[in-house]
């Protein structure tokens, strides 16, 4: 069984679980996301292809709509970051100030 570096909960909330690697959260053809440690915001680098591609540069591809994840595409997704915050990402909002947002300052 492979490790992953994220737990999903509920129909919509990722928990990042490890702070060595950066998820990559790639929700159909909207905007990619970039969850580290540090935080998160819009990733405007290449997605690697592969999974061995992403693991030698310390990412994790993440496909909201695949069997493994969520199986469809989300409108609406919380983010448990290593920061200690949960943030919102309302994907009908794209562009917008709201559509990254904090959600709670501090879930645990």
């Amino acid at each position: 069984m492979i490790e992953k570096n994220f737990i999903t909960s509920g129909r919509n909330t990722i928990i990042h679980k490890n702070r060595k690697f950066d998820l990559l959260i790639v929700n159909g053809g909207h905007p990619v996301i970039i969850i580290s440690n540090r935080g998160i915001g819009v990733y405007t680098g290449e997605v690697p292809r592969k999974r061995s591609e992403a693991k030698k540069v310390y990412q994790e591809v993440i496909d909201i709509g695949s069997v493994e994840c969520f199986g469809e595409e989300k409108t609406l997704l919380f983010i448990q970051a290593l920061d200690n915050k949960e943030y919102k990402i309302d994907y009908s909002k794209i562009n917008t100030p709201a559509f990254i947002k904090i959600h709670q300052e501090s879930y645990i």
